[in-house]
Order: C-alpha cells, then sequence, then structure tokens
C-alpha cells in the first residue's frame, strides 16, 4: 500500500461518509490495478451518493477492464440516466460513447 493510499485512508477513519475521500481511495486502487477494492470502494461512493456521476464512469472502466461487460453496460446506463436526471449533457455523451465502445 502506498503511503498515499494510507494517508487517505486514515482521513477516511474520520469521516467514513466522506464521498470525496472515497472515491480518491478508489482511483488510487485502480492506479495499482487492484480492481476489486476499487469495485468497493466506489460502489460505497454511489451508495452515499447516487449523483457522483465520476463514480459511474470509473466503475464502468474497472468492469470493462476486468471482462465483465455486462456489469460495464449497466453501469454506464445508469450513469448516462443520472447523466439526464442532473442535465449533464458532457457525461451523458461520454456514458453513450462508453456504451457503443463495449459493443
Amino acid at each position: 500500500m502506498g503511503k498515499r493510499l494510507e494517508t487517505l485512508i486514515e482521513l477516511l477513519k474520520n469521516d467514513p461518509n466522506d464521498t470525496f475521500t472515497l472515491y480518491a481511495i478508489a482511483l488510487e486502487y485502480i492506479s495499482q490495478k487492484e480492481y476489486e477494492n476499487s469495485i468497493k470502494y466506489l460502489s460505497l461512493v454511489i451508495e452515499q451518493d447516487e449523483k457522483y456521476i465520476a463514480a459511474y464512469q470509473q466503475l464502468g472502466y474497472v468492469y470493462s477492464v476486468t471482462s465483465r461487460k455486462t456489469e460495464a453496460a449497466q453501469t454506464y446506463q445508469k450513469g448516462l440516466e443520472i447523466a439526464g436526471l442532473i442535465k449533464d449533457k458532457h457525461a451523458a455523451d461520454t456514458f453513450s460513447r462508453f456504451l457503443i465502445e463495449l459493443k
């Protein structure tokens, strides 16, 4: 475990519901190719804040690089729906592109 990840986990102890810290931990795990841990933390982010759009992008990515195309497609589809709800056209376009690339 790297120093940055250790620091983030320590920060999380002070506020276990901090979605930004949870997301940062997930990104650290992705950078270390520890995909199962990243899935765990990204899922927590989404559970705590359904509109945390970047978490859907990263979770879909992790599913796609771990050959879980069905889960990737479901995650991107949910992200697309959330992007529509919050009127984020850029994110919606990105999710649409990711869905096309999965096929």
